[in-house]
């Protein structure tokens, strides 16, 4: 099996880091570079404990807007009731570029599009090149992205072959990737401000594109069902995500609404070139490392470089 490109959700590792490891792990002036070790070192960590067979022909490292504009216009509360970024993260995320650009990592953003989006172009354009793609995220947006050749690493599992493919996808929200968004739409999604369709929680919403198809069949299927006799009808067969009058009265009082979540959580793609192989730069980024006072990342940097050395082979 030829090794993935890894595909990495900058803004999701940095988040995560800030949060997860202490404020004390601070440059030589003591300013906080928690998120930036933590985001480094989960990426080197996944490809040394999880990939160690097969490797990662790159890295690709992503970013983009906090927020598609776009997506505020179709639904102003999108995102609103995130809370404002601590200045300590702000500082390391400003510096987070060039940090991940001195390893020969492909670094990419957009001012217009969300890191979502960037990574699933880079996914797309793989896949089309006859490459396979990893994403390191914990953005469940992403697993719309997912297909035969483009997989989600489960950071819950140690195992190398912790990856979620369409099966897994089927396994956890009950439908199949192509399917994400329009579950997204039914269900709604908490971190990005999405309520969904009132009284529809997963497993109906689930249940109800297994039953009809996409979100438009099924808000086709609530607009049929305006009289009690065409309730009644369906109510006799009893299959499996039959609506209730009272799920189809939801459905057809939200329905421009559900179509505006279905498109903001429909991820976009941008114009990006299919990334060259290229190992890691361990000495350049030790070098980077250290000049930003990262002393304990660019010791384990140089040793990483010492190993990867032709002498040593």
């Amino acid at each position: 099996m030829d090794p993935p490109l890894l595909i990495a959700d900058v803004p999701w590792l940095l988040y995560r880091s800030f949060f997860a490891l202490p404020k004390s792990i601070v440059d030589a002036e003591g300013r906080p570079v928690n998120a930036l070790l933590g985001t480094v070192n989960a990426v080197l960590s996944l490809i040394d404990s999880r990939l160690p067979a097969r490797g990662v022909r790159g890295v690709v490292a992503c970013m983009g807007a906090e927020q598609a504009d776009y997506r505020v216009r179709l639904y102003p509360p999108y995102h609103a009731y995130r809370e404002e970024m601590p200045a300590e993260l702000s500082e390391q995320w400003q510096k987070a570029p060039a940090l991940l650009e001195s390893l020969g990592w492909t670094f990419s953003t957009s001012p217009d599009l969300e890191a979502d989006d960037v990574m699933f172009s880079f996914a797309r354009v793989e896949e089309e090149g006859g490459g396979d793609a990893l994403l390191l995220t914990g953005d469940r947006d992403l697993f719309g992205a997912v297909s035969e050749r483009v997989a989600v690493a489960d950071l819950g599992k140690s195992s190398e072959d912790a990856e979620i493919g369409p099966a897994q996808v089927r396994e956890r929200y009950g439908v199949s990737p192509e399917l994400v968004p329009d579950f997204i739409a039914l269900r709604g999604d908490p971190s990005d401000g999405l309520p969904g369709a009132p009284g529809i929680g997963a497993k109906t919403a689930a249940a109800l594109l297994r039953r009809y198809g996409s979100l438009e069949e099924v808000l086709e299927e609530a607009r049929s069902l305006t009289g009690t006799a065409a309730l009644a009808k369906r109510a006799v067969r009893g299959q499996e995500g039959d609506m209730r009058q009272r799920t189809a009265a939801a459905l057809r009082e939200n329905e421009e609404l559900l179509r505006s979540f279905k498109d903001i959580a429909t991820l976009q793609r941008i114009d990006v070139q299919r990334p060259a192989d290229g190992p890691t730069d361990f000495a350049s980024g030790a070098r980077a490392a250290r000049e930003m006072g990262m002393r304990r990342l660019a010791d384990r940097l140089e040793r990483l470089a010492s190993e990867a050395s032709p002498s040593k082979a």
